[in-house]
């Protein structure tokens, strides 16, 4: 009988779910190996103590020293840039990527009154809603996801902004409060989506967890994201938004991709969008970058992030 695949995973509940997910899909003995990264051990601000790749790191060097054949990553923590020995075998089909607000009493975010209180942790999220010019206070937050529903459910916030992915896996749509529109507010580039990473040197696993996991139209959508942030050189916790998505155009299919990029305090504000082939995701990505860098986006990512 063959040992079990050792499925690489961070330790929180979400990870563990996420995890045990991808170990179902691919219909094989497996053995979960939890790891811990320092960004589950430093509970001090993302953009302070790394951001990208804080909850990536540790995970890559377990798999590169063969103490588990493959890794579970949410997307959106990746870097963009590639790892060396380490490829990107499958991302599955994407959950719904928007954002979801839990506030008090069931309301939404346009009834929060003025000085309310939203906890978040992210830089994106926290810009955005000072965008909105909805005269609330922004609070910056970490934890899992039971932490920062209880934060709610004790009055230290009045509301919290959580990735509607996270939820449903967690079985937690019940406490959303309000989905927030894409126009209101662009997830981070990769939100939603799942990343396997095998090493490179076992070619027929990368294959086998390919065949059985990979979504084409999701690896597209993300591919286009994660180009434009690898082009504007910005990190997961930088303020910028976007979303791909495959649509049916005049001339078939094709690939439409959305980017906002905000300053902390919600001005100014560039928001662009382009369409392109599928099969030139990267390109798309990249061009959209490009246009929105010649208005000015480039200042307000460089922006330090506090």
């Amino acid at each position: 009988m063959s040992a079990p695949l050792r499925v690489g995973t961070r330790a929180s509940l979400l990870a563990t779910t996420q995890s045990r997910w991808v170990a179902h899909q691919l219909g094989v003995p497996v053995e979960l190996v939890e790891v811990n990264t320092e960004g589950d051990v430093n509970r001090g601000p993302l953009a302070q103590i790394g951001g990208t790749g804080v909850f990536v790191s540790a995970l890559r060097d377990a798999l590169l020293r063969d103490e588990v054949d493959v890794a579970v990553h949410s997307l959106k923590d990746l870097p963009t840039a590639a790892a060396d020995g380490i490829v990107c075998a499958a991302i599955p089909l994407r959950e719904d990527p928007r954002d979801a607000l839990v506030a008090r009493n069931g309301l939404t975010l346009g009834e929060l009154p003025p000085r309310s209180t939203i906890g978040t942790g992210s830089p994106r999220r926290t810009a955005q809603l000072n965008a909105l010019g909805l005269g609330l206070t922004v609070l910056p937050i970490r934890g899992n996801v039971d932490t920062r529903l209880g934060k709610v459910a004790s009055g230290e916030v009045d509301a919290v902004v959580l990735a509607r992915a996270g939820l449903s896996r967690l079985g937690l749509l019940g406490e959303v409060t309000e989905m927030l529109d894409p126009l209101q507010m662009l997830p981070a580039p990769g939100q939603g989506a799942l990343a396997v990473e095998c090493r490179a040197d076992v070619p027929h696993l990368v294959e086998q967890v390919a065949l059985t996991l990979d979504d084409l139209a999701t690896r597209s959508a993300v591919e286009a994201e994660r180009s434009l942030l690898a082009t504007f050189e910005a990190g997961c916790s930088a303020p910028v938004g976007a979303l791909g998505e495959v649509v049916d155009g005049d001339d078939g299919v094709e690939l439409w991709l959305r980017a906002v990029v905000v300053h902390p305090s919600g001005y100014p504000l560039i928001r662009q969008s382009a369409t392109g082939r599928l099969d030139d995701a990267f390109g798309v990505g990249r061009d959209l970058a490009h246009q929105m860098l010649a208005d000015g986006a480039d200042s307000i990512v460089k922006e330090p992030v506090t």
